[in-house]
């Protein structure tokens, strides 16, 4: 499937959710949420996968982990922040290097139009 239909996917999805709880959910509430919609879409989902940090020649399990990969191209961060900082895109920056995948969505569920937190990342 071509990436720029699944990204399309996952933000429809996301906006369904968001329209149907608005915000202030904690990030678990939302990643539920929107694991159900993305199945019902007929997506391949992941939930959190682990992220192997590569240091050298060595590969260290550090407990990270991808909230949502999605046919296992896109990984998807989900937040419940006020606003994005440097962090979050470092972050889903990080899990995409290390899981070697082309495209992230970062969305953020704390706000009130869902367009507003929603960053689309390539490498």
């Amino acid at each position: 499937m071509d990436v720029n239909k699944i990204t399309e996917t996952i933000i429809g999805c996301a906006i369904e959710v968001h329209r149907a709880l608005g915000p202030g959910l904690l990030e678990s509430a939302y990643e539920e949420c929107l694991f159900f919609e993305l199945q019902k879409s007929g997506l391949f989902i992941e939930r959190q996968q682990p992220v192997l940090v590569v240091y050298k020649e060595i590969k260290l399990e550090c407990g990270y982990r991808i909230d949502l990969l999605v046919e296992k191209t896109v990984v998807v961060e989900l937040k419940t922040v006020d606003v994005f900082n440097p962090i979050h895109e470092a972050q889903i920056l990080t899990y995409m290097k290390f899981a070697n995948k082309p495209i992230g969505l970062l969305i953020n569920f704390n706000v009130v139009l869902l367009k507003d937190g929603i960053k689309r990342y390539k490498r």
